[in-house]
């Protein structure tokens, strides 16, 4: 199944980052489409992957697809309120929700 990219207003920090950490825009389009979210407490919102979001991917473009992207999805991606992509990263610690 193909998904369509979700159109964001990226940042030039946020591209040098995705760059330099190698997360491909596959992953940040499934972070802003398929992500749970919390917020940061500065004023944007913290995107991620959790079991359940894993389990919405899985339906979407298939298992297969999934697990050989294993690796990315512990990956996170900050947004502002209006939309634009600040920066992405790889998770090392748990993200605290409320």
């Amino acid at each position: 199944m193909q998904t369509h990219a979700v159109p964001v207003e990226t940042t030039v920090h946020a591209q040098h980052r995705a760059r330099e950490r190698g997360i491909p825009p596959l992953v940040i389009d499934w972070l802003l489409k398929f992500g749970e979210t919390e917020w940061d407490h500065r004023g944007a919102q913290v995107k991620f992957f959790t079991r359940k979001s894993r389990r919405r991917i899985d339906q979407a473009v298939g298992t297969q697809i999934t697990r050989r992207m294993h690796e990315f999805l512990d990956s996170y991606a900050v947004v502002t309120l209006d939309g634009a992509l600040i920066t992405c990263g790889h998770r090392y610690k748990r993200i605290h929700r409320q």
